[in-house]
């Protein structure tokens, strides 16, 4: 028998469950002590129990739409680089602790393309967050008012993706620009940030305000990016 044959097979079927724990009982030789009855359920067992913990991974992500990446329709004219989109969805950017830029105008569909490349993160085995950035705003002053600002800001840097959504669509006071800056800081060269924007990265600058602030946050976040730069309007079809 073909160990690497069955492993390709096993991951073209998408069993990731499956996949990982053969790898690891050949890499341990594990499975030279397991009846043929044995190894069934310790196989059958780990995707079960893949699933079940991807299922829960999706759920806390709190993905804005229930987008993947198959479901992506490339023929729409928006300016999206098929080659480039699909290097992202390998997630491997998470792993150099790289960020993604999408912008464009309203309904070009933004934030259903970075929903997708959340959810294969997760289905990947990464730690992921969705943030509607007016919530995530009140969110954080509120931890203000009752002195959790730092546990809450510690909660954001674990997750190896935070997607932050409407980008820029409210007025960024000191308060909030401040916080930005202590997310952004924790994360840099450690974790990867998606950024969803219908302000072009050009007029960023202007848009977070004080310069000195403005410009720490630009240069951790612009210098490490893949920027998606998105044409068309409000009746671009979203996938």
């Amino acid at each position: 028998m073909n160990n690497n044959s069955t492993l390709e097979k096993i991951r073209d079927l998408k069993l990731a469950g499956m996949y990982q724990s053969f790898k690891l009982s050949i890499e341990t030789r594990e499975h030279e002590n397991l009846t043929a009855d044995e190894m069934i359920a310790m196989l059958i067992d780990a995707e079960y129990n893949y699933r079940s913990n991807l299922k829960m991974n999706i759920k806390r992500a709190c993905f804005r739409y229930n987008a993947t990446v198959e479901q992506v329709n490339y023929s729409v004219q928006r300016g999206l680089d098929k080659n480039l989109y699909l290097r992202l969805a390998d997630c491997s950017f998470i792993q150099r602790s790289e960020n993604v830029i999408f912008t464009g105008s309203t309904g070009v569909g933004k934030s259903w393309l970075a929903s997708a490349l959340g959810h294969q993160a997760c289905l990947m085995g990464h730690k992921v967050r969705y943030f509607n950035m007016s919530k995530l705003c009140s969110s954080l002053k509120m931890s203000k008012a009752d002195a959790s600002y730092l546990k809450e800001i510690r909660r954001l840097e674990k997750h190896e993706l935070l997607n932050l959504d409407d980008f820029g669509l409210h007025p960024i006071d000191a308060a909030l620009r401040l916080a930005l800056l202590d997310i952004i800081e924790d994360r840099h060269g450690k974790r990867s940030t998606i950024f969803v924007s219908q302000i072009p990265v050009i007029k960023w600058h202007e848009l977070l305000g004080e310069q000195t602030v403005a410009d720490a946050i630009m240069y951790r976040v612009v210098h490490t990016s893949h920027r998606i730069d998105l044409k068309g309007g409000i009746h671009a079809q979203k996938k």
